[in-house]
């Protein structure tokens, strides 16, 4: 119909604006060439997003592909400027001692940019720290914004790289004066002219500047494909570098849409992130558990270095047993960092503090013998009072001892083998984590349809992983905070039928309801 229609006016018409507007039409390839735009490069002090202070700006503006305008200044940053910063620009602080600061520029600048388009080479640093400077001054600045790096994927395909020097080199554009603002922005223009040649009827461009278009949101070596390719359901991704060297892991319920919102993000560390990002992997686990525990041995594995978090062993509480000086058997809760012999490990102080509740009085211990009450010659705990007055001299001492060490044992007891069955990566499929005698072994993906009884049936399936404080961590919250997870225990290693360890299911259920946790081992 829309072709119907336009095969019924006269050239003179179709070049007509009120007659695009009228019809819905935006007509790109009748108005770009009276578009401004501003090709913009800065130099700055360095320390990331957030710390960046100009000190060198250059804008030549752009009707079309003709330069119709130059403004470039130096700009004193009103701080210290990094010896490697001057190492590479050549830019010290003698050199913008008598520079303005960016309140006595910023005028020039909005009017110089005002109804034009923001082009830079990797243009959300430069953007953003304009934005910045702007925002110190208490005014917001937001333009449409072109990345020359993207297009030059797009349209000059196939380079090794798409620095601005070395593009230059490869497509024999002269830069001169490189790392600085009028050196880069000159290269830059002459790149930019080059590009609005090759794009017809600046169809890339347009697609570009859609606002919500991924290719306007996405950093400058990720290609929109690698995107589209990436799955909607849970698992981990890998962020890697030119030489796919891993810098960030992470999990996700929505692969796509987490690795998405890192682009979206205007923190430091994303925008770093995001720079540096050349590909980005992926692997699909169905189950949030599944993905959390491979999220955490991609970790430890590869020691990313936008990853913050599991990188370190935390601290535990410890629950540990000794003989005090009348010969009873004393339960005690420690904080440490280190592993060394214990009867249980857990992630709070909360949680071992239940654990000691609920062995006071399930056995009938004392509390202060269980460290829940000092200074006091008598246990008077307010809410435990199962005490049978070992406290108090009214208890034997070897009787009160056994009760300890059958508490000790219950511990112990915990430590089981079973494994816990989630969802798998598609309907047919189920994902299992196997823990033998307390300790984390892997996780791995079984038939729905295939019989399996005992944990050496697991084994042609699994993938081993590394126990280590953060597997198990994430293990104990899982159990701490399912109400009746999908767990098979197993009694010892001979068990080869189901019934049996389903008896052990029951007793360990009720332990982990009123406990909190199962004790891991690792």
């Amino acid at each position: 119909m829309g072709l119907l229609v336009l095969l019924a006016f006269s050239s003179a018409e179709l070049a007509s604006k009120d007659y695009f507007h009228s019809f819905g039409f935006f007509p790109i390839f009748a108005l770009m060439k009276d578009q401004l735009f501003a090709v913009i490069d800065v130099e700055t002090t360095g320390g990331g997003i957030n710390g960046n202070r100009l000190t060198e700006i250059c804008i030549v503006l752009l009707q079309g592909s003709k330069v119709i305008d130059k403004f470039t200044s130096l700009i004193n940053p009103d701080k210290e400027i990094p010896r490697h910063i001057t190492a590479l620009t050549g830019i010290d602080n003698d050199l913008v001692a008598d520079a303005p600061k960016f309140y006595e520029v910023a005028k020039k600048v909005e009017e110089f940019t005002r109804d034009a388009i923001f082009v830079a080479h990797n243009v959300n640093f430069d953007y953003n720290v304009l934005r910045n400077e702007f925002k110190d001054l208490g005014f917001e600045y937001t333009r449409k914004k072109l990345c020359t790096v993207r297009l030059s994927r797009k349209l000059i395909p196939g380079l090794f790289s798409y620095s601005l020097g070395k593009l230059c080199d490869s497509i024999n554009i002269p830069i001169s004066n490189r790392h600085r603002a009028e050196g880069d922005t000159d290269a830059t223009v002459i790149l930019f002219q080059r590009l609005l040649s090759l794009d017809e009827n600046y169809s890339l461009i347009n697609s570009f500047l859609h606002a919500r278009s991924r290719q306007a949101t996405l950093p400058p070596h990720i290609d929109s494909d690698q995107i589209h390719r990436l799955p909607e359901s849970s698992g981990i991704y890998l962020f890697k570098d030119r030489q796919h060297k891993v810098i960030y892991a992470g999990k996700a319920r929505d692969i796509k849409k987490r690795v998405v919102s890192h682009f979206y993000d205007r923190m430091s560390k994303d925008f770093q992130l995001g720079q540096e990002t050349y590909h980005i992997d992926y692997e699909t686990t169905g189950s949030e558990l599944v993905a959390l525990l491979l999220e955490a041995e991609c970790i430890r594995k590869y020691y990313p270095k936008f990853n913050r978090a599991q990188k370190k062993p935390g601290p535990v509480f410890q629950i540990v047993s000794y003989t005090n000086q009348r010969g009873v058997l004393q339960l005690a809760m420690e904080k440490t960092h280190k592993r060394r012999e214990s009867i249980g490990v857990f992630y709070s102080r909360a949680l071992a503090q239940e654990k000691l509740e609920f062995l006071c009085r399930e056995f009938k211990l004392c509390p202060k013998y269980c460290s829940l009450q000092s200074n006091m010659e008598e246990c008077s705990h307010y809410s435990i009072i199962s005490c049978e007055g070992i406290c108090s001299g009214k208890e034997d001492v070897k009787a009160y001892n056994g009760k300890v060490v059958a508490a000790i044992v219950s511990i112990k007891e915990e430590s089981s083998s079973f494994v816990i069955r989630e969802k798998g990566r598609h309907l047919e499929e189920e994902a299992f984590i196997l823990v033998k005698e307390g300790i984390y072994q892997g996780f791995g993906f079984i038939n729905t349809e295939t019989q399996v009884h005992r944990p050496e049936d697991y084994e042609p399936f699994l993938k081993r992983q590394t126990a280590t404080y953060h597997t198990h961590k994430i293990l104990s919250n899982y159990m701490r905070k399912q109400g009746t997870p999908r767990l098979i225990f197993f009694e010892n290693p001979s068990d080869t039928q189901i019934g049996e360890p389903l008896k052990k299911l029951n007793k360990n259920l009720l332990t982990i309801s009123s406990n909190g946790t199962l004790t891991l081992e690792f």
